[in-house]
């Protein structure tokens, strides 16, 4: 009994250890830093800043004393993505393999846009020139086209 009371003190003592305090700038600094982050259990991937989840408490108070212990904001980011991987940060690195993430939807845009312009310019129909101009009522009836080539033929001789 005396140690289930020294184990729930300590929890107590450890639950209401309070967070370092922050200047303006450290504070603006870590509420970037906290928006930056994704719940890890939220399914709607809302950042630390606004989950009110007992984990996302949690990583705000160590981003909270990362800042105030004066680490920068790629080793606080690199801290997290080792713990969580990379589906913590809302905004993965543009580097390795996250790169063919990023890349592959303007890959494919163009590649489409190929595809496309491919297919019009070989649809398009040849231009074909006809041996003699024809009239207007020469194009559409081939019967007055035939008689007009015969008379022309008779003129010119």
């Amino acid at each position: 009994m005396l140690l289930t009371g020294a184990l729930l003190g300590a929890t107590a003592v450890a639950q209401t250890a309070p967070t370092p305090s922050l200047t303006p700038a450290q504070e603006a600094r870590a509420l970037a830093i906290e928006k930056n982050l994704r719940c890890p259990l939220c399914d709607t991937g809302e950042s630390i800043a606004d989950s009110r989840s007992t984990i996302a408490v949690k990583m705000r108070e160590s981003v909270r004393e990362q800042v105030a212990q004066g680490r920068g904001d790629t080793d606080i980011y690199v801290y997290f993505s080792q713990r969580y991987g990379n589906f913590v940060l809302l905004d993965p690195p543009k580097s390795g393999r996250n790169l063919l993430l990023w890349g592959a939807p303007l890959a494919a845009l163009a590649a489409g846009g190929g595809v496309l312009w491919a297919f019009l310019r070989r649809s398009r129909p040849a231009a074909t020139l006809p041996d003699e101009p024809l009239n207007d009522a020469g194009g559409f009836d081939p019967y007055l086209a035939q008689v007009q080539r015969d008379t022309r033929r008779d003129g010119d001789s």
